[in-house]
């Protein structure tokens, strides 16, 4: 589709202003695709004049930056930091939180010449945009240095032995500076401050393995240090507005943290869209003959494959609808070109890595069609890319050579985009901090700013769009991680091991069930206890994956010239890697060859199919304990450990101008195995027949069900709904019953279950709303399908899924509502 009024490649008109860009857009479609708009209005800042204690050469250097004074939550987190104190800063997006952990650091810096700085981002982007705004500052002796993956090997040891203020992530602090500790060890005796930014991220497994990870850190920083009675480094947290972030942050770094909330920062205002793509026309060629229900026994499973989830595609609309919404993808496209043509700096966040190439390639091509050589001036952002791409990325979009840019969250965290004027945000990202946190990217020069969350076909994304009070009237969540989950405890405590012999002292520095969690590994042979402390058994350091993404990157190589495209995480490999896969690079087609997981190499050739693949996998789950359990008579819920067992079997081809399946090919790929928790209720046949459900329906409703709950749990738990997965069964062997299972994607749990456990009555209450609510007749991806499903989405039945709900409603105590 050709953008509106489209604009030369040069200079373009004036910026349109939030509402009449906004009018501009929605006039679109025939319907108003627009269903709620909400007017966030501007607020003006708070300034305090600098501390006493910060240096005249520091407050000098910000003057020539334009800071001539600190708002006052940036001054009141330094001084606490400034006195020692542990802190966590969360306020919104744009509010300053940088200074607030610059200026006790570098004051340090300056007061002690020998003094060193570790920051801490969870992504590259995020470290290297630090680096810049630390540099830019010219103070004097600090030689600031990114050391992480990227970093050449000719430039680490300079690093270790000159720079004061290193910036790096969590998996580089784990893999490369803990293990080498001893040729840190200057740098950590002299550590004065950790600075942890963007530290909401750290949420489930993966914030649970981080929190380890400080904690060692911590033990290093103890052991280089002199006898006395020094209390370690100071930790600075930055977040996102959260809920309980002191709680958060505590839980984190394993210390009492004191946090500063209110944002006295200055704010542009925005207008705040919800956007629903129209239905498009019937297609009766779309459908399908009928075809045989799967057996009764168990209906097909929707999730995330036991390696963890996965960050495959975009959902598609399922052949065998008759009626279905225009593409969340498409509509993106197509909004970001006509911004783009409008001359309005635009960011569209997009939730995949394969999603963020397709919607940049299509508004390349449209804007191109309108005005060669203006689609130059779009392009994709995300992981996987070469560090030189990356930063040329970057670069380009300060500079405002790209007027467009399709990134997955990568860009989410913190760097400083100047001057956008809009922001799209394709599909809830999964959290109310993350939306705002996306949305804030806009008006940073404090100009009225655009932001649009555009609904996917997903049961959660269009309950939001019609209850705008969920999205604007509610809370942040907090922040959900566990250090105590022994899944992630035990390799901690073995990675704590081979740095150092582990002493009982250290054992009080990992939490309660560390030293019941020590003797488990003297028992599995992995550590050996002596008088001095517990010893690592092996020659090799252990394994251990923080992001829990199923192991090692998969390189992706051009087979006719070796040269490396990128790279893929191990867990998502399965999906997008699989021979006959199509993979996308910056807008350039490859079909893969071959995948060798052993060597972690898929091999690619450049082809231009009209053809998408999308992996196809199954699933099977048993019951291994029971933590917790309600009897409500006819309905049980429960709480406990599963073993699931995921195997991508196939893949289908689909046309990419219609989505018509080709055809479906078989994949012979090793099966993954999952330890986790899950939550999951049974009912009575009889009660299920009460209420009006037939036998031969009771599979499809609760399929139905299950797909739902997926989808609105996110609702209620911090999580994605990439991060959870479901089974349904209309006789499950464990439990003897009707069953549906609804589970956490990662080894151990991620706490994911146990809040769905919890809030059951509110989580399932949003489930049977979502679905009475949806417009459509029989069921739609808005409410029952699943983009995901191992059985193509059948059986599926809209009215009793509802009725399977109401059962449970209707028996489950009001109390297992928060």
């Amino acid at each position: 589709m050709t953008p509106a009024a489209p604009v030369s490649a040069g200079s373009g008109p004036e910026r349109p202003p939030p509402g009449e860009l906004l009018r501009r857009l929605r006039q679109r479609h025939a319907t108003d695709p627009i269903t709620h708009v909400e007017r966030v209005p501007p607020r003006s800042g708070i300034a305090v004049p600098w501390p006493a204690w910060a240096p005249e050469d520091l407050r000098a250097a910000y003057a020539r930056r334009g800071v001539t004074a600190p708002w006052r939550h940036q001054a009141e987190a330094a001084g606490l930091a400034y006195d020692r104190q542990h802190v966590v800063v969360a306020t919104g997006t744009a509010s300053g939180k940088s200074l607030a952990y610059q200026l006790p650091a570098l004051s340090a810096l300056l007061a002690d010449p020998r003094a060193t700085v570790l920051y801490l981002a969870p992504t590259k982007a995020l470290a290297a945009d630090q680096l810049r705004a630390v540099a830019t500052l010219e103070i004097e002796g600090v030689r600031p240095s990114c050391y992480d993956g990227d970093t050449p090997r000719a430039e680490r040891e300079w690093i270790r032995r000159h720079s004061r203020f290193v910036l790096t992530n969590p998996d580089m602090l784990h893999h490369g500076i803990l293990p080498g500790h001893a040729q840190w060890s200057g740098f950590l005796r002299r550590l004065a401050y950790v600075v942890v930014d963007e530290c909401h991220v750290y949420r489930g497994v993966f914030g649970s393995h981080v929190a380890h990870v400080l904690r060692r850190l911590r033990r290093q920083c103890t052991r280089y240090r002199p006898a006395t009675g020094d209390p370690g480094p100071t930790f600075v947290l930055a977040s996102a507005t959260s809920g309980d972030p002191a709680a958060a942050a505590g839980r984190l770094t394993g210390l009492p943290v004191t946090a500063v909330t209110e944002d006295t920062s200055p704010r542009a205002g925005v207008t705040f869209a919800l956007w629903e793509p129209p239905l498009l026309p019937p297609d009766p060629a779309a459908i399908p003959s009928p075809r045989p229900a799967p057996a009764a026994s168990a209906s097909a499973p929707s999730g995330p494959s036991p390696a963890g989830p996965p960050s495959g595609g975009p959902a598609h609309e399922a052949n065998d609808l008759t009626q279905v919404r225009r593409s969340a993808l498409r509509e993106t496209a197509d909004l970001l070109a006509d911004t783009v043509a409008s001359g309005v700096r635009t960011l569209a966040f997009v939730r995949s890595r394969r999603g963020a190439e397709v919607v940049a390639t299509s508004t390349r091509r449209s804007l191109d069609e309108a005005v060669p050589g203006l689609g130059d001036r779009v392009a994709a952002y995300r992981g996987g890319y070469l560090r030189e791409e990356r930063r040329e990325l970057e670069r380009a979009l300060l500079h405002g050579d790209l007027l467009g840019l399709a990134s997955t969250n990568a860009l989410e965290l913190g760097v400083d985009l100047i001057g956008l004027d809009a922001v799209l945000i394709c599909g809830y990202p999964g959290t109310r901090a993350s939306l705002w946190q996306q949305a804030g990217r806009a008006g940073r020069s404090g100009q009225e700013a655009l932001a649009v969350l555009i609904a996917r076909d997903d049961p959660l994304d269009t309950y939001l769009v019609h209850h705008p009070e969920a999205v604007f009237g509610a809370p942040v969540e907090a922040t959900v991680l566990d250090p105590a989950n022994a899944y992630v405890l035990g390799p901690q405590l073995a990675c704590a091991a081979a740095e150092a012999p582990l002493t009982d002292a250290d054992l009080a520095l990992f939490g309660d069930g560390a030293k019941d969690t020590v003797a488990a590994l003297v028992e599995a042979g992995a550590l050996r206890q002596r008088p001095t402390g517990w010893y690592w058994r092996h020659r090799e350091r252990p394994e251990v994956d923080l992001r829990g993404d199923g192991g090692a990157p998969v390189c992706v190589v051009e087979a006719a010239t070796g040269r490396l495209l990128g790279t893929v995480d191990g867990g998502s490999a399965h999906f997008l890697l699989h021979s006959g896969a199509v993979y996308l690079h910056q807008g350039v087609s490859y079909v893969v060859d071959t995948l060798d997981l052993d060597d972690g190499c898929a091999l690619v050739h450049p082809e231009e199919p009209d053809w998408s693949t999308h992996a196809r996998d199954v699933t099977s789950l048993s019951v291994v304990s029971v933590r917790s359990y309600v009897d409500a008579g006819p309905v049980g819920l429960f709480l406990g450990e599963v073993d699931v067992t995921s195997q991508v079997v196939s893949y289908q081809r689909r046309r990419i101008a219609t989505g018509e399946v080709i055809d479906t090919r078989p994949l012979d790929l090793p099966a993954r195995e999952l330890r986790t928790v899950a939550v999951w209720f049974t009912l009575s046949p009889e009660s299920l027949a009460t209420a009006g459900v037939d036998p031969a329906d009771v599979p499809g409703g609760l399929h139905a069900a299950e797909h739902a709950a997926i989808g609105l749990l996110p609702l209620v738990a911090t999580c994605d709904r990439w991060d959870i997965g479901g089974l349904s069964t209309a006789v499950h062997p464990d439990t003897e019953a009707p069953t549906v299972f609804v589970y956490d994607g990662h080894p151990g749990g991620a706490g994911f279950a146990e809040r769905a456990y919890g809030m059951a009555s509110s989580w399932l209450r949003a489930t049977r709303d979502a679905i009475a609510e949806c417009g459509c007749e029989h069921g739609c991806p808005s409410c029952v399908q699943s983009p995901k499903c191992g059985n193509g989405n059948n059986p599926l039945s809209k009215p009793d899924a509802i009725r399977v709900l109401d059962v449970v409603l209707a028996n489950l105590p009001v109390a297992l509502s928060g």
